[in-house]
């Protein structure tokens, strides 16, 4: 069963910068798809990023130019560099493997 663990969220104010990580137990990592979703109070669940095994990426137009995913394939390990942030990026930041497995979720607060 893959396990995700996740660290690197907290409390930010606008403008600033976090990186979240996303560890995965899993064998032969490079092959899957590795996502970021978010959730704010009162709202559902939405698809912020997404990178293939080949490293192609996505992302939500809401983080465009300011959100990067990436992966480090010996690490097994995905990253979310999220810049220029805003209140409205807070959220609880959950780690997806395979669109089959969720992470525990990690706080994302901004504001000043």
């Amino acid at each position: 069963q893959v396990q995700l663990v996740e660290s690197g969220g907290g409390l930010v104010q606008p403008g600033g910068s976090l990186r979240l990580s996303c560890t995965a137990s899993v064998d032969r990592f490079n092959f899957y798809p590795m996502s970021w979703y978010r959730q704010a109070p009162g709202k559902q669940r939405e698809l912020v990023a997404i990178i293939t095994g080949g490293s192609n990426t996505n992302y939500a137009d809401s983080v465009k130019g300011r959100f990067t995913i990436s992966r480090d394939n010996a690490k097994k390990t995905v990253y979310l560099q999220m810049n220029a942030l805003k209140p409205e990026d807070t959220a609880i930041y959950y780690c997806n493997f395979n669109s089959l497995t969720w992470g525990q979720g990690t706080q994302v607060t901004v504001s000043s």
